[in-house]
């Protein structure tokens, strides 16, 4: 089961009157919306939405019955148990590792961002960015792993040439098991404007 799907039915189960609609559906041979929104002191459209979305899990069925010449729907509860597997490697797809190891990158000028170091050895320990204006003004604090300190130490600066990721990755001496936290981090600060790319 993929992972949105996973977020999907949580969000859905952790709702305060889940245990007790599921409940009725395991006492009732079908039953309405109306019924279960008049049985739980709910709004119609409120169960109506969460009987929806158990269909659309295909956790409960459903069948169009008619009264009075308006259809409407009656809720069975199809699936008795739910196991839930996740395969959290889904969630990272390596792709283009390889590319994004040659891009060229470095310290973008004026960026605000402050850059704390370890006195023990070439390493940053946390970068902290601020946004906004005035009072608005927000401050970030984002602590790195030892091999992401290592890497933005030998991060060029704005005046000094651009280098590849994989030339800052070997002149730290960082382990290509690494890459992909490299990369995260560098997508991080590429996103708040403190890592620029010649491209």
């Amino acid at each position: 089961m993929d992972f949105i799907t996973v977020n999907r039915i949580s969000v859905l189960l952790a709702k305060s009157f889940a245990g007790e609609l599921l409940k009725l559906l395991v006492i009732y041979k079908d039953i309405s919306a109306s019924e279960v929104a008049s049985r739980l002191d709910l709004h119609i459209k409120t169960a109506q939405d969460f009987l929806e979305e158990l269909f659309s899990f295909g956790i409960a069925d459903r069948k169009e019955v008619y009264e009075r010449k308006r259809p409407y729907y009656r809720y069975t509860l199809k699936k008795k148990k739910l196991n839930i597997e996740i395969d959290f490697t889904a969630l990272y797809i390596p792709g283009e590792e390889e590319h994004k190891l040659s891009q060229e990158i470095r310290e973008r000028i004026h960026s605000g961002a402050m850059f704390s170091t370890s006195g023990k050895n070439s390493c940053i320990t946390s970068v902290t960015i601020f946004t906004g204006d005035g009072r608005e003004k927000k401050e970030r604090k984002i602590n790195l792993t030892l091999s992401q300190g290592q890497f933005l130490y030998h991060l060029p600066f704005p005046n000094a040439g651009y280098r590849s990721i994989k030339e800052i990755m070997e002149k730290a001496g960082t382990d290509v098991s690494y890459t992909p936290e490299i990369l995260d981090i560098v997508g991080i600060l590429t996103e708040f404007n403190i890592i620029e790319s010649s491209e």
